[in-house]
């Protein structure tokens, strides 16, 4: 009998694919969180990797500073954990960052693999997204006019 290539338990979504999920005020690795989502039975990984832009809406940005509600990791827990039943996903990964940044500061990691390539791409896109809709997290930012504004989800 000829087998399929969901039968292979690597074509399934692994048992506990949430490997590392935080809101740090510490800078960011994208080496952690590549670690964190390694698997022998992905073959394909996508990373995605946020920074401070030096601008937005036409105007300099000179820093800014990211803050949460004390729910921010219970809701970053079910973005992921919705990502993981949509797509078979055998590892998953995302830090995000708190405090003030510079210009150039990794803002936010998020990282998925899967069995394969265009499943990577689609849930790490999927959890970025989400993530940055669904998770209470609010950006300040400070232009070089003075002015200031407030982002978030």
């Amino acid at each position: 009998m000829a087998r399929t290539t969901m039968d292979h338990p690597g074509e399934q979504a692994a048992q506990d694919p949430i490997r590392l999920l935080a809101i740090r005020e510490t800078p960011l690795s994208l080496d952690e969180v590549f670690r964190a989502v390694g698997d022998e039975a992905a073959g394909g990984t996508a990373l995605f990797v946020g920074t401070v832009r030096n601008h937005d809406g036409g105007a300099d940005v000179d820093e800014l500073g990211y803050s949460t509600h004390p729910t921010a990791e219970a809701e970053m827990r079910r973005v992921a954990e919705k990502v993981v039943a949509e797509y078979p996903v055998r590892a998953l990964a995302a830090v995000h960052r708190v405090g003030d940044l510079a210009v150039g500061d990794l803002a936010v990691v998020v990282a998925v693999s899967c069995p394969h390539r265009a499943e990577a791409f689609a849930a790490c896109r999927r959890l970025i997204d989400d993530l940055k809709h669904e998770v209470p997290i609010w950006k300040h930012q400070r232009f070089s006019d003075g002015k200031d504004e407030w982002v978030g989800a």
